[in-house]
């Protein structure tokens, strides 16, 4: 699964993908696509023990892959 947040303004990138990340099941992953790094949302996921992994793509966005573990 992939949610696209280009072009929504702050705080709703980190709202939906939070609320997306509250319905998976431990162990799957999704990926989120932002206009910038964010930073808010590491810092709730590195809380929660949650993996991520960004990668910076062609067009200055970012895709950031999370991987939600067992809590």
């Amino acid at each position: 699964m992939i949610i696209d947040n280009r072009g929504l303004e702050p705080p709703q990138p980190m709202m939906r993908t939070l609320k997306t990340l509250d319905k998976m099941e431990n162990g799957t992953s999704f990926s989120i696509i932002n206009d910038r790094r964010p930073l808010f949302l590491y810092e709730e996921l590195n809380d929660r023990g949650y993996q991520h992994d960004t990668e910076e793509q062609e067009d200055g966005s970012f895709k950031i892959t999370i991987t939600k573990s067992g809590e």
